[in-house]
């Protein structure tokens, strides 16, 4: 396998696993000639964007997003479809906790020769977290990937920006009823596209009904009666592998009804434009951080802003002066 920005394109374009998780490092890289090398890769892997069904899945810690996505991926596989997750954790560098993406919590999909995991990568930071996935999303795209997963924690705004970047976006309920039901946010019920309750069997069946029947009521409550979807309450056992297929023929009817609506195109439309202006905004810090006379303005009005002498708009007014006018 070749360095070679552009015969790296050509052999990921065959599935080859090494020279895509080469791509992916190197879009991954903060180093600055392997992020222009990945964007040589990226425009010759153009014609290929968008070609895979892109799912968002998340949900609270202990819902069973692992088991959940071995049990939807190995599915898939079965089916002939070749699978890539990747994850948005902005989370892990920090906490030091369980890595999204982890391959020994899917052993089976991780063995497996249809799919692909790509672990998060630690960022530390969601800007940078986004722009990771998103050009790790295309890269699978060029890779021949039927189906790309993008998982993500249950926590902050990271749910937001796997939304921005999927077609449909899923969200892995725990089995409750009543005041449990008190603790999921209202803004997950408004951006998820589908609902699934997991962990539906054992003593834990009749509690997911009741939080299936009690989650419906809520979208009654949230959501508009005159809507292109109504999102959907399922629910499921991945352990048991018991009703994935039912998931995944909705995940095919969610995505049938925003294409007869017309909106599946102009979501990935405001996607397009979105990473742009998210882009735009990580290479405009950049370059304010590499400019000393704008990091010696910031460091100077620090501590008068901290203390209240300098309002912050007029500190900012004097930095963005300082490096426009070096």
């Amino acid at each position: 396998m070749t360095a070679d920005p552009d015969s790296l394109a050509a052999d990921v374009r065959t599935g080859n696993r090494a020279a895509l998780a080469r791509a992916i490092t190197w879009a991954e890289s903060t180093r600055p000639e392997h992020r222009a090398a990945a964007q040589t890769v990226l425009t010759a892997l153009a014609d290929c964007a968008g070609a895979a069904k892109r799912i968002g899945i998340t949900g609270p810690p202990g819902v069973g997003k692992s088991t959940f996505i071995e049990a939807l991926g190995t599915f898939l596989t079965g089916r002939g479809m070749k699978v890539a997750v990747l994850a948005i954790d902005p989370s892990s560098s920090r906490t030091q906790g369980s890595i999204l993406g982890d391959k020994t919590r899917m052993p089976d999909l991780a063995a497996d020769p249809d799919a692909f995991i790509r672990p998060s990568p630690s960022s530390g930071a969601l800007g940078g977290a986004g722009r990771k996935t998103r050009e790790a999303i295309l890269i699978c795209e060029g890779a021949g990937f039927d189906v790309v997963i993008v998982e993500t924690v249950g926590v902050g705004q990271s749910e937001t920006l796997a939304a921005d970047m999927t077609d449909t976006f899923l969200a892995l309920m725990l089995p409750g009823a009543g005041d449990e039901l008190q603790g999921v946010k209202k803004g997950i019920i408004e951006i998820a596209d589908i609902l699934v309750v997991n962990k539906a069997d054992g003593d834990n069946a009749e509690r997911a009904r009741r939080a299936a029947k009690d989650l419906k009521a809520a979208i009654h409550i949230l959501q508009p009666g005159e809507t292109v979807w109504q999102t959907p309450v399922l629910t499921c056992s991945a352990l048991k592998k018991e009703r994935i297929g039912e998931v995944w023929e909705t995940v095919e009817a969610h995505r049938a009804a925003m294409k007869e609506a017309g909106k599946f195109e102009a979501r990935r439309r405001d996607q397009r434009v979105s990473w742009l202006k998210a882009m735009l905004e990580e290479r405009v810090m950049e370059a304010f951080e590499a400019d000393g006379g704008a990091k010696d303005a910031l460091k100077r009005l620090e501590d008068d802003v901290a203390s209240g002498a300098v309002p912050a708009g007029a500190a900012a007014d004097e930095i963005i002066a300082a490096w426009r006018n070096p």
